[in-house]
């Protein structure tokens, strides 16, 4: 039998900086500001066996959340308007909310789950996440799945 992938959603500062070089690589690669791996990890300062030993596994959130399901939690004040600046800042970032849940709050906070379908135009979904946690009243967000 196969080895079985797992994936998990990593803050930056939580990734080692190697890791971090072979996606700067990538970038300058895919965006023609380097003509060959050689010259992408010297510009990275990495070596090209690291390059090559992670460049499969390792992918910014936005580029492989495209076409995908989204499920996450936010913990929210219980204000007027606040989930509606949330659904709002998901709609500008054109992706399609799936399911949503808000529990009763306690002591004046609740908990939203929320499963959001990332289309194919859908914005940077790093930065409606970003976005998000950035409003008054947010207490935190946090990816449960990527499918």
């Amino acid at each position: 039998m196969g080895e079985r992938s797992q994936y998990f959603v990593l803050k930056e500062k939580a990734v080692p900086e190697v890791l971090l070089k072979v996606v700067e690589a990538k970038r300058l690669i895919d965006s023609g500001k380097s003509a060959s791996v050689q010259e992408a990890t010297e510009k990275v300062g990495i070596s090209r066996s690291s390059f090559y030993k992670y460049k499969d596994d390792i992918f910014p959130f936005h580029e492989t959340a495209k076409g995908r399901t989204i499920t996450m939690v936010i913990q929210l004040e219980d204000e007027p308007g606040l989930l509606s600046i949330v659904l709002k800042t998901i709609a500008e970032f054109h992706a399609n909310i799936l399911t949503i849940h808000q529990s009763i709050p306690i002591n004046g906070i609740a908990t939203l789950t929320l499963s959001v379908d990332v289309l194919s135009e859908a914005g940077d979904m790093e930065e409606m996440v970003s976005h998000i946690e950035e409003q008054d009243g947010i207490h935190y967000v946090k990816i449960l799945a990527h499918e």
